[in-house]
């Protein structure tokens, strides 16, 4: 982590009714020293709530307008970086797995992959908007958002149709690290290729080739951004051909080669992956199992 700034996360466990929905709740401060903004790009992720009470980050993906000037900031689930420029502010970070997505924001995934918004004006999000008034409240404590935030999935917040098990079974299936295909996929899950097809759109954003693909290169990339000390092909996953395979996924995916990736600072995202994973038992959203 830079000098110039310093991250502090806590990353909180749902409580077991809510488990299946999340990966965690996660509070956090940046502090900066001589420079306005800590700069990072994060890595693919599942639909995600942010909140800011203090001051709001300007945000980019891909080729779309740069988002600032939002306090409750939403994204769908994502195949490629998310570029940061953050201030000195707290944060919440509510991360959605498939099935949280599905029972609790209601709008198919697809239509909201790799979309990023002012969750308080966007039609998707705008029934967040109880919870949003509690974790923008920079007056209560850590534990009293925290607090709301439970109370509010437990108790308040609209769900949207019956839990649909399949989705559970297909998020355990993607965590799988020796499945090579889609017809694999489709076997080891019981379920129709049309309606696996459907499904994955739905509660997961993407059909279910590239959410394979997306889970390959994310394994390569976590193992490798906890231990920058080995090389590149010592992190790849036994999926790939070759070298040069990595590489084409790592264009697809973080808009650049590895090396160039691993040449940037990641002040946020670093010190996030390192607690994650001591907390948690995964270092990233895509690798949490979806029972907690």
């Amino acid at each position: 982590m830079s000098k110039a700034c310093r991250v502090d996360a806590h990353f909180h466990q749902p409580p077991a009714d809510l488990e299946r929905f999340f990966t965690t709740f996660c509070f956090g401060s940046v502090e900066l020293s001589g420079q306005s903004f800590a700069r990072d790009a994060m890595h693919p992720e599942w639909g995600t709530l942010r909140f800011f009470p203090d001051a709001s980050p300007v945000i980019s993906m891909g080729e779309g307008e740069d988002l600032s000037g939002a306090r409750f900031v939403a994204s769908g689930p994502t195949s490629q970086t998310m570029d940061y420029a953050m201030p000195e502010s707290r944060f919440w970070g509510i991360g959605l797995l498939p099935l949280g997505w599905a029972t609790f924001v209601g709008e198919p995934a697809h239509k909201m992959a790799n979309a990023l918004v002012d969750g308080s004006v966007h039609s998707t999000f705008t029934h967040f908007g109880k919870l949003a008034e509690s974790l923008l409240d920079p007056m209560l404590s850590e534990e009293a958002q925290l607090a709301a935030i439970i109370d509010y999935f437990q108790n308040h917040a609209p769900r949207f149709g019956k839990e649909d098990p399949r989705i559970e079974r297909i998020h355990d299936c993607l965590l799988q690290p020796d499945l090579p295909n889609v017809q694999a996929m489709a076997d080891f899950c019981g379920i129709g290729g049309r309606t696996l097809e459907r499904l994955c759109r739905k509660a997961f954003g993407f059909p279910p080739k590239l959410l394979l693909r997306r889970q390959r290169f994310m394994r390569s990339l976590a193992e490798y951004m906890l231990d920058p000390e080995a090389s590149w092909s010592d992190s790849i996953d036994a999926l790939y051909y070759d070298q040069s395979h990595f590489v084409r996924d790592s264009h697809r995916f973080l808009g650049m080669t590895p090396g160039e990736y691993a040449a940037l600072d990641h002040p946020i995202l670093s010190g996030f992956m390192r607690d994650r994973a001591r907390l948690r038992g995964s270092p990233v959203q895509t690798l949490d199992k979806p029972a907690g």
